[in-house]
């Protein structure tokens, strides 16, 4: 027989500590960079096989990436990102790699397949290519499920409203739009994380923003920047929670991104 542990309370909790760089902006600053004219520069990466998915991702579209010390660098292709030919990408387990990646390709040269391991090959993307199609993508998932075969394309600007918001749709709607012919207008019933607004705009790009949505001009070039990851949001609930739950305790967690549309958990606990 297994011997029985038993576990006590313990004491209150006290430290000093930071959390791992926020993977949603390390996506971004991924896809971005490669589609940027330049060098990008990410620094407090401390590793994520989501992130290393997208990484890889762009260097088989023509960007080159390189890690060293927590730094990533990519130099980017501008708008040129493409591949020609015909490329798979394997996006592994990371959904953002694929929906983002969508949009990315969708007004590049070639024909790009983005597929995934077996639990990414369950996952909806009907819901990102509905909004590309209607902007000329010629885009087929497999029964909406992964593989996802784009044919890269001339795009059009549209005007799109999530029927429900989606930080993931949105982007790569935004992300095609800064190939496409015309300005390319979303919006969203509630406001869904802005990462992407915001990294745009840090990267050069114009932006209109509404009660609603965010729209932007076509053709814009991005220019490859410095981007410093701060400590993901999620990461440091569970740390915040053990904090709130042991009396006594008193815990400084530092460097997280407070960008007010990822920090709801700490808004309800206040």
């Amino acid at each position: 027989m297994t011997p029985c542990r038993v576990a006590a309370p313990s004491g209150p909790l006290a430290g000093d500590l930071s959390v791992p760089g926020d993977k949603s902006i390390g996506h971004r600053a991924v896809l971005l960079g490669a589609l940027a004219e330049g060098v990008t520069t990410m620094r407090g990466f401390g590793g994520g096989a989501d992130v290393r998915a997208s990484m890889a991702a762009v260097q088989r579209l023509g960007a080159t990436v390189t890690e060293a010390d927590g730094v990533v660098r990519i130099t980017g292709a501008g708008l040129a990102l493409g591949c020609g030919d015909t490329v798979t990408l394997d996006c592994a387990n990371s959904g953002t790699t694929m929906r983002l990646g969508m949009g990315l390709v969708a007004g590049g040269r070639g024909t790009v397949v983005l597929d995934g391991d077996g639990s990414l090959r369950r996952r909806p993307m009907e819901r990102v290519a509905l909004p590309l199609r209607q902007m000329g993508a010629r885009v087929q998932t497999t029964g909406d499920r992964p593989p996802v075969r784009v044919d890269g394309t001339a795009l059009a600007a549209i005007d799109f409203a999530l029927p429900v918001a989606s930080a993931q749709v949105k982007s790569a709607v935004l992300l095609a739009g800064l190939r496409a012919q015309g300005t390319t207008r979303v919006r969203e019933p509630v406001a869904s994380r802005d990462h992407t607004e915001r990294m745009l705009g840090h990267m050069g790009v114009h932006l209109e923003r509404f009660a609603d949505g965010v729209s932007l001009a076509g053709g814009q070039r991005l220019q490859g920047g410095e981007i410093p990851l701060p400590g993901d949001p999620s990461s440091a609930a569970f740390l915040v929670a053990a904090a709130l739950l042991v009396p006594g305790s008193e815990v400084r967690i530092r460097d997280v991104g407070m960008n007010p549309t990822r920090i709801g958990f700490l808004t309800i606990l206040e």
